[in-house]
């Protein structure tokens, strides 16, 4: 169990918690929230004892040990596989070490039976595997690589170590969508406690069943997925809003009391009292909830279509293809998701198209007047750090007024404070709002957009939402948050195996035939045979159907369940001393149910497999 217990911390003598409070039951997997800068990232240094609490205590388990990911791995000469399985120090420690004694030589050896130290590899190929990597990459050295993937590296080193208290920043900035998909079931398998800060909305429904919210330097957890959290505080700020404008009501009719009375002596004592009273009413203590920085895309003017048109083309680097046969068209209200695995060619394509990469071959054809506009995450790093942002529109609009620029910085969130700040001291939101601006400024009629929502938090990332769905040019979308390209795309691309081609079901389907691939065999109960010569008739298929429907129900049931003992294990006087017996029932009862949830979750997996199977032509 993690207790928190009123702690209080500052930054430059600026109160960032104050007082907060929070338990977190010990197997929980709990997402932490709140906007950016509220102190989320200093609360997981204080956890680990990075800094030093100014009040309070935070207590944990005796001998717990705590994971998480600082940094990058170095770029060493050490493979990547090595990397992740040295994560684990006490099994390399008694891999490496040699004794002569016939009793060690056994404590040894069943020691290592007892971590499964021989399924180690098989384990740690398995992340990396999940995370992205080859078979053939994970033999190759650390120094291979770039920041981004040896930061994948180091995920999955935490991962294999399998600390008691998991702490992960943002663990999906560095991830493509299989990737975050991935990491949301491993993360709903774990054996220990989670504690997660994440700004997307799929991870915080599906991979955690509790929110730790950081809001007005206090803490308050909700024993509830992120939907169900934001609904509980969606309704509490309706109910304080509405005190509010009762207090101010009555605020108001004292105070005019007060103004046609003061000069009266005879109803002067009436006016103090009033004065009084005045002070005495609070105002409800409202959550901060600043007004959504929303994004303002300009409108171009339409053309006609198609605005780009592709027949057999094949792109790629120094004379070798990528892509081939590419024949796509793109229409200016199009809202197009690329999805595909890392490696198969989405950033080839978003190139092609933004033109930063020519065709090898083929016909390619774009609109007379096309504009186009491209983001992508390495370009927040190709900011001029020693430069404001006002100082970066001027470079694009150096005929425009302080005004006007001002306006246009204004219009992308980024207010009076920011703009005369340099880029180098602005925070990763800040960064990603400014090249969007620079993105879009000159009215684009195509919008491509690689990762726009790293280091934007959840309302920000809802205000980009309804600046895309308003926006009327064409987007191309490549992002891990299934949650923005479920409400913005209306067309999916699947990028594989050198080609390009509609994805005709949804994102859930596709979501599914992800975990479905990543299920290892030997989990899959009653795994999908080869497909039969001919298609299983109409009466096997509904059967089939069926069986898929009753696992779904399945594991709905089994969630509920798990969802209702995390609002008992929430309830702080199940951790008083006279209850410890209590509380070691339920703990049993929780981890019985979290062993059954993994079960229904893989019998579910494998019906689907056998479905889709059956439902091949």
């Amino acid at each position: 169990m993690l207790r928190i217990d009123t702690i209080s911390y500052s930054v430059e003598g600026r109160p960032l918690i104050e007082g907060a409070s929070a338990t977190i039951p010990t197997g929980h997997k709990v997402g932490v929230v709140g906007r950016n800068g509220t102190g989320k990232t200093t609360l997981f240094r204080l956890i680990r004892g990075e800094l030093a609490l100014e009040g309070g205590d935070i207590h944990l388990p005796k001998g717990a040990r705590i994971g998480g990911v600082a940094q990058e791995v170095p770029a060493s000469k050490t493979s990547l596989l090595d990397t992740v399985l040295a994560a684990d120090t006490e099994r390399a420690a008694l891999m490496a070490e040699k004794s002569d004694d016939a009793h060690r030589i056994a404590e040894i050896q069943t020691r290592l039976a007892d971590i499964d130290a021989w399924s180690a590899e098989a384990r740690a190929a398995t992340i990396l595997k999940g995370l992205g990597f080859t078979d053939a990459e994970q033999a190759m050295p650390c120094r291979a690589f770039s920041g981004g993937w040896r930061m994948r590296v180091a995920l999955a080193a935490v991962l294999f170590s399998e600390p008691d208290l998991l702490l992960l920043d943002e663990p999906t900035n560095y991830l493509d969508l299989e990737g975050a998909v991935w990491l949301e079931s491993y993360l709903g398998r774990y054996p220990h406690t989670v504690l997660v800060i994440s700004h997307d909305r799929d991870l915080l429904n599906r991979a955690v069943g509790g929110i730790l919210h950081l809001e007005d330097r206090k803490l308050t957890y909700y024993a509830t997925p992120y939907d169900a959290f934001a609904a509980t505080r969606a309704e509490r700020l309706r109910v304080a809003e509405s005190e509010n404008r009762k207090a101010e009501a009555r605020v108001a009719h004292l105070q005019s009391f007060v103004d046609r009375f003061r000069a009266k002596a005879s109803k002067a004592k009436q006016a103090q009292s009033r004065l009084k009273m005045i002070e005495k009413i609070t105002l409800t203590a409202t959550p901060q909830e600043a007004a959504l920085r929303a994004f303002s895309f300009p409108e171009p003017e339409e053309l006609s279509p198609p605005i780009i048109d592709m027949e057999g083309v094949s792109v790629g680097y120094e004379g070798r293809a990528v892509l081939e046969k590419l024949t796509l068209r793109i229409d200016q209200d199009d809202r197009i998701a690329l999805l595909g695995r890392n490696g198969e060619g989405k950033s080839t394509l978003s190139k092609l198209l933004a033109d930063r990469l020519p065709p090898m071959s083929g016909k390619l054809r774009r609109a007379n007047k096309l504009r186009i506009g491209y983001f992508a995450q390495h370009q927040i790093e190709d900011l001029y750090p020693e430069e404001t942002p006002i100082e970066h529109v001027r470079r694009r609009r150096p005929d425009e007024g302080p005004a006007r620029l001002r306006a246009r910085l204004s219009g992308f969130g980024l207010q009076a404070a920011q703009a005369e700040t340099p880029a180098a001291r602005l925070s990763g939101g800040q960064k990603a709002r400014l090249s969007l601006l620079l993105a879009t400024i000159d009215s684009p009629h195509l919008l491509i957009l690689d990762e726009p929502t790293n280091h934007l938090d959840i309302e920000s990332r809802e205000a980009l939402v309804e600046a895309l769905t308003a926006y009327t040019g064409a987007v191309i979308l490549v992002s891990h948050d299934m949650h923005l390209l479920s409400l913005v795309a209306d067309r999916l691309w699947l990028v594989k195996g050198g080609r390009v081609a509609p994805y005709e079901e949804d994102l859930d389907a596709y979501r599914r035939s992800l975990l479905v691939s990543e299920t290892p065999k030997s989990q899959r109960a009653n795994a999908a045979p080869a497909r039969p010569a001919a298609r299983p008739g109409r009466e096997r298929l509904q059967e089939l159907r069926s069986e898929a429907r009753k696992c779904e129900a399945r594991v709905r049931k089994i969630e509920e369940m798990r969802d209702k003992l995390s609002r008992k294990l929430a309830d702080p006087e199940l951790y008083e001393d006279a209850r410890a017996g209590e509380l070691a029932t339920w703990n049993r009862k929780y981890a019985e149910i979290m062993e059954g949830l993994d079960r229904a979750e893989t019998l579910w997996m494998a019906a689907l497999e056998k479905l889709e199977a059956a439902e091949t032509p």
